[in-house]
């Protein structure tokens, strides 16, 4: 059967991004709702009850630095300074250890820059004994949880102390003290392993919960969608991080979001509960963390947190942002610098002072500068004591098969 139509030739739609290079930035379709605006609903609610805050985003924060509203007013005086400074001593980290890439003392570096206050804040809503599944931006979760920065840089720099050996890439850092499972450069796969993490710890009546971290662009692999099934089917108490960031490594967050609208709207399928939150304002991270991880420990199940952020540096050393951005993006980007915006609220509740805050950053690289001598005496990618050859036999196999033993051997070792 035939009709007399004409049809025109398909298309594809491809989304582009709102500026590239040498345009002028426009974020003028970025809604920032007003601080203080978005009710905190009660720890109990029916997913179905809260289905508007994934198109909303939680924020304290306003711009003259006071703290409003239902989710502000957990966190004491002390608590604010030591998120301050967990964010300015990443911050500080960061800036050496990226010098220190430049310099050929590690051979890969990735800066956190703009994005402190998402894993600084949530880091301080966890117990002792949770489990988190970071990607390689969440550093800030080991850093609020005093991580020796020695033991980071010997990392970083692959030295005979690294506690790696030397066989995960630099920044991949690992610490089940610490809470904090070995880095996957396969993004998707730690959002997977988070909900078998929490469903086992459900299995044997622990009391312990895990949080699984993804990047926007890693929400477009099928690992992301098989979290969210088994989690939801099985009601596991996990808390499910996505650090909207605006960008995957070259490409605008628009590609993996979709049609839907926000990241956050994707636990709806789900039947999960689904929340936005300002990615740089640390009180209200902080509040959205402890908030879903009371959820997860009540039994209450899993919970969707999209934290939105923005990407101030280059996705890696390896990257060069200028290429496919414009120069004056972070500059213009709404919400914020997340230690500006903490440092202005202290100021305000009369907690701090420009002149504390300059003696903190100095006295805050000196301890920096401090771990990276101690660490360097030790090696780095340049010279100096290195791993063991013998580190790479070690560690794979409950029992060492012949042919490596004998390979290990023939090496000398």
């Amino acid at each position: 059967m035939t009709d007399d139509k004409t049809y025109q030739p398909l298309a594809l739609n491809v989304p582009e991004p709102g500026c590239r290079p040498g345009d002028t930035p426009d974020f003028s379709y970025f809604e920032v709702p007003r601080a203080g605006a978005v009710a905190r609903p009660a720890v109990d609610v029916d997913p179905d009850d809260m289905r508007e805050m994934a198109f909303s985003i939680v924020r304290v924060l306003n711009k003259e630095g006071e703290a409003v509203g239902d989710w502000a007013g957990a966190l004491t005086p002390e608590e604010l300074r030591e998120g301050l400074r967990d964010m300015m001593l990443l911050r500080a980290f960061d800036a050496r250890m990226q010098n220190a890439q430049r310099q050929g003392k590690t051979s890969f570096y990735m800066q956190h820059l703009g994005e402190e206050a998402v894993s600084c804040a949530f880091s301080r809503a966890l117990q002792d004994g949770d489990m988190n599944f970071p990607t390689y931006r969440q550093a800030g979760l080991l850093i609020a949880r005093d991580y020796p920065l020695v033991t980071m840089m010997n990392q970083i720099y692959s030295n005979a102390d690294d506690p790696l050996h030397g066989r995960q890439l630099p920044i991949m850092y690992s610490s089940k003290e610490h809470g904090f499972f070995s880095i996957s450069g396969n993004l998707g796969t730690q959002f997977v392993q988070a909900v078998g993490w929490a469903m086992a710890s459900a299995i044997s009546g622990d009391t312990k919960i895990a949080a699984g971290w993804i990047g926007d662009g890693s929400t477009a692999e099928s690992d992301f969608h098989a979290a969210m099934v088994f989690a939801s089917t099985y009601n596991a108490p996990v808390v499910l991080n996505i650090v909207n960031n605006q960008w995957a490594i070259s490409t605008f967050q628009g590609i993996a979001r979709g049609g839907v609208g926000t990241f956050a709207a994707r636990g709806h399928g789900f039947g999960i509960a689904s929340i936005r939150v300002d990615g740089n304002d640390y009180l209200a991270v902080n509040a959205v963390a402890k908030w879903a991880a009371e959820r997860a420990r009540l039994g209450l199940g899993p919970t969707l947190i999209e934290h939105v952020t923005y990407r101030a540096g280059g996705h890696s050393t390896s990257d060069d942002p200028s290429a496919y951005r414009s120069a004056d993006e972070g500059a213009a980007w709404p919400l914020g610098d997340p230690i500006d915006r903490l440092k202005r609220h202290l100021i305000r509740i009369g907690e701090w002072s420009d002149e504390r805050h300059s003696q903190a950053e100095a006295e805050l690289m000196d301890q920096v500068i401090t771990a990276q001598k101690e660490a360097e005496k030790i090696g780095t990618l340049g010279g100096g004591k290195g791993p063991s050859p013998r580190d790479m036999f070690e560690g794979v196999f409950e029992k060492m098969p012949p042919h490596l033993i004998r390979q290990r051997q023939e090496a000398g070792y």
